[in-house]
């Protein structure tokens, strides 16, 4: 490896695990948090061009954050001679006069920043770190920004992804996740959007939405709506580094459920897929390769996942996932109990999907011929009409059954409404196997 390949490599590393402290950082430092965002971007082009060329420096996020602050502090300077500029003109033309060639401005103080500029601020104070990674999470997944802004936001800003990166993960253009990323910004700065960490009714708001973002986050990783792959690795790891992140500074039960259940979902991962990248179905997985270290993680999340109240929809959804994670096999895992918690999750989060849940649940526990009962209900409710899941499941049991013809229309209807290539050969293969 070049020199200048490693201090690339150094460049991305230090920014993926310091980004969301840099940022953080920053933004308490300058109040302004585009500002703070695009100085610690300038900073990171600095650093890849000056690393490889002078190397890496002793304390690299150190050196990040002093160049991002002298970047803000130009910045306000800026503006502050844009706005005597300005004033000199209308005082120009107010007496008559057509002011020309403006000297430099009186003040080069940067004005809005907090402190003295002249001065260091201690902006990585071991004191403030989480308060500002926290601080940081609750501002991109502020309610007042779209679902799809703020899972860019989160990703670029405390993830440290880049927007190629987000843009390859959700199979949309560049420049749509950038101008998602500028409108997020624009829209926080219009909305006045604090940096801080809320407290009460508010703090327990935000953070169900920062929890909504790394969820779909996960979702969308471990299971992909569209392209070829079954699995977004990165993706989904992404989403259980922040999830961890935001356990150890928001500690709270429905936290720990959602880490939970992202831990036992992950763990399984190594046999969800074949040597060719192909899904593999639960009832085909080696489950030998499952990651018991992972398994061990998420059941001891768990087991703070219980709040005053009992479990709340994540730590139910992480139940019913400890339930396959623990079982030998399809045949001994306890469905009857799957079949309790999916009654339970349909009362306090109900959904299409989480009934439709249910329904493979009661197949499994009582015979396919009730779990089809159960789906064609949801059919004639007209639910979930324009995905391949309902038509998937409806499939399967009738396979089961032994309805072959229908069932292999049912595939193929499916195959149809799938977006994932992989997903969608899996259904293909499923019909073409019936006799």
């Amino acid at each position: 490896m070049s020199d200048d390949d490693a201090a690339r490599r150094a460049v991305e590393a230090v920014w993926r695990i310091e980004s969301a402290h840099i940022v953080g950082a920053l933004t308490r430092y300058t109040r302004d948090f585009e500002l703070a965002e695009d100085v610690a971007q300038e900073a990171l082009a600095a650093a890849l061009v000056s690393w490889p060329r002078d190397g890496t420096p002793r304390d690299p996020a150190a050196w990040l954050i002093a160049t991002a602050r002298r970047r803000a502090i130009d910045a306000y300077r800026r503006r502050a001679g844009r706005a005597e500029r300005y004033a000199a003109l209308a005082h120009g033309l107010a007496e008559g006069e057509v002011a020309v060639g403006l000297g430099a401005p009186t003040s080069s103080a940067p004005g809005a920043l907090a402190g003295d500029p002249g001065a260091e601020p201690g902006l990585l104070d071991p004191e403030r770190i989480d308060d500002d990674v926290l601080a940081l999470m609750f501002v991109s997944c502020h309610p007042v920004l779209s679902r799809e802004a703020r899972i860019a936001l989160t990703l670029r800003v405390v993830g440290g992804l880049t927007s190629d990166e987000i843009a390859r993960a959700f199979l949309v253009p560049v420049a749509t996740v950038q101008a998602r990323i500028t409108r997020a910004k624009k829209t926080i700065a219009a909305a006045q959007v604090p940096f801080e960490v809320p407290d009460g009714a508010d703090r327990a708001t935000r953070l169900s939405s920062v929890r909504g973002v790394l969820y779909v986050i996960f979702t969308e990783g471990s299971s992909a709506t569209s392209g070829d792959d079954w699995i977004r690795h990165d993706l989904a790891r992404e989403a259980v580094r922040l999830t961890r992140v935001l356990a150890r500074l928001a500690p709270e039960p429905e936290t720990f459920g959602l880490l939970a259940l992202m831990e036992l979902t992950a763990a399984r991962f190594p046999a969800r897929t074949g040597p060719s990248g192909e899904p593999v179905l639960l009832e085909d997985q080696d489950r030998r390769r499952w990651d018991r270290a992972a398994i061990r993680r998420g059941r001891a999340a768990i087991r703070r996942a219980v709040g005053p109240e009992g479990m709340a929809s994540y730590a139910l959804q992480a139940a019913i996932a400890e339930c396959h994670a623990v079982a030998p096999s399809v045949p001994e895992t306890d469905w009857e109990r799957i079949v309790v918690l999916y009654e339970a999750l349909g009362r306090i989060a109900p959904s299409p999907v989480v009934d439709l849940n249910r329904a493979v649940a009661v197949a499994m526990a009582h015979g396919p011929d009730l779990g089809l009962r159960a789906v064609d209900g949801l059919a004639e409710q007209g639910v979930l009409s324009g995905s391949h899941l309902l038509p998937g499941v409806r499939g399967e049991l009738l396979s089961r059954l032994g309805r072959t013809a229908e069932a292999r229309g049912e595939y193929l209807r499916a195959a149809e409404l799938c977006g994932n290539a992989a997903e969608r050969g899996v259904l293909e293969a499923k019909a073409a196997a019936l006799p």
